[in-house]
């Protein structure tokens, strides 16, 4: 759903409310979707049934902010 797109840091809301980096306080961020692997799936190949989770990674500082769900 989510692509990482350096050139293009923008905006997020988070139920109604900006995000804001809790390092730096940027509101610009690149936007990603991450597999979250776990050992007994990843040793049986199947990581595709793994969850996946949104990060979000500031613009400025780089803190990677992770959201389970869409």
């Amino acid at each position: 759903m989510y692509k990482i797109n350096k050139n293009d840091p923008q905006s997020v809301e988070i139920k109604g409310n900006t995000l804001r980096c809790p390092i730096c306080s940027n509101t610009s961020f690149w936007t990603r979707r991450v597999q979250l692997n776990t050992a007994v799936a990843t040793f049986f190949n199947f990581d595709w049934a793994n969850r996946s989770a949104t990060c979000f990674v500031c613009a400025d500082c780089t803190h990677i902010s992770w959201f389970l769900g869409e």
